[in-house]
Formats: structure tokens, sequence, C-alpha cells
């Protein structure tokens, strides 16, 4: 398959939106989203004649299922797209939901078919143990809807900032790595900005007493 196609949709699953990730470039990072707001119907009708499209080659494969970006990594020659797959609540801020990730993935981009002898190198798979050896369900949280990355304050105060310039704080764990693909569509609506810290919430329970 010449493409990866990241299917996403918001919560009530009223709006579908496509991103088309090259797999034939292995210097450059090549991804496009398509303008387009589809329909659930439109967006099946869509994979649909993709997939009948490229039967020649095998034809649309599932992957996986993810919950966001987390970014795209290079060591010495293809891109690795880096997803959450898996994850949960661990609490909420302001009402909006806060959640871990349980399970990530590192996929390579670039197709089997173009990738040279580089890209399973001793030195290439040693950068991918590194790598792999984060643990990222340790001590990670996001939230789609609340920005963790700044305080209480800025966030009650400015609620215009463009979604893309929220990464650029010292808070925010994976900026680099989503950089590249912010810069590209110019927004940041398939990435996930991650904060590297402690999150516990606790529920208490008062009571209020009084004198009559």
């Amino acid at each position: 398959m010449n493409k990866f196609y990241m299917i996403g949709r918001d919560k009530s699953r009223t709006s579908w939106k496509v991103l088309k990730i090259d797999r034939l470039e292995t210097a450059e990072l090549n991804i496009t989203e398509d303008s387009m707001m589809y329909s659930e119907i439109e967006c099946c009708d869509l994979l649909r004649r993709i997939h009948e499209g490229t039967m020649s080659t095998g034809g649309l494969k599932f992957v996986t299922t993810c919950y966001g970006i987390i970014g795209f990594i290079k060591f010495l020659e293809p891109y690795y797209m880096l997803l959450i797959t898996n994850r949960r609540k661990i609490g909420t801020i302001c009402g909006h939901a806060t959640y871990t990730i349980t399970k990530s993935e590192m996929i390579p981009v670039p197709h089997p078919s173009v990738r040279s002898k580089m890209a399973y190198s001793k030195d290439e798979n040693r950068y991918k143990k590194l790598l792999c050896s984060l643990d990222l369900r340790k001590d990670f949280f996001f939230s789609y809807s609340y920005h963790v990355m700044r305080s209480l304050q800025k966030n009650l105060s400015e609620n215009n900032t463009a979604g893309h310039k929220l990464y650029e704080t010292m808070f925010v764990w994976n900026e680099f790595l989503t950089r590249e693909i912010r810069n590209n569509l110019q927004n940041s609506t398939w990435t996930i900005a991650l904060v590297h810290g402690f999150f516990k919430q606790v529920h208490l329970h008062a009571q209020i007493l009084g004198e009559s």
C-alpha cells in the first residue's frame, strides 16, 4: 500500500476527516489532510472506493485503532509513527476528562519495498530499542479538551490560542515529535500534547456540622 489512511471522527460520529501519509518517501515526511468533512456514510464510501482502486496491490488493510498521534521520529533512515492505541481515564479537570496511556505502538512509515539496508542496521535497531525502553504508561497524561500544559489562570484568561501554538512550551513532552506534522498541517487536530508529571485525583467526602 502506497499510503496510510488515518480516519478521525468527533465524539458524536457526525464529522469524519481523512489524513494521508505517503509510504513511498524515505527522506521526508509527506502528510496531507483531506480538506473535506465527511459523514460516516461518505467516509465509508470513500474507503470502499480506495480499496477497490488498490486491489491490484492488495487493497486497504486495517492496521490499528488509535486515540491520537504522539509524534513522528526518524533515526538513520525511516520515519516511525508513534500512536496511542489504548488509554484510561484518570480524572477530570474543570469537567474535562484527563487520560493516561495504557498502550502505544511504533509503526514504520515507509513501505518495506523502499527501505534500504540502513533501516535494518544494528544502529537503527539500537535506537529503536532505546525509544521503546521509555515506558509511556508511567507519569504521562493528556486531555482532548483541556490545556493541561498551561496553568488554570491562563486557561481561564486566554481561550483563543491556536491549537498548534499550545505545544510551544517546556511542559509538552512531545513538542519536538509533533512539530513536523503540526507545521505541515498548521493544526494539532491529529496529535496529542503529552505532559510528563504526577497526576492523582481523589474524591473527598465532607460533612458540614452546625449548631442550632
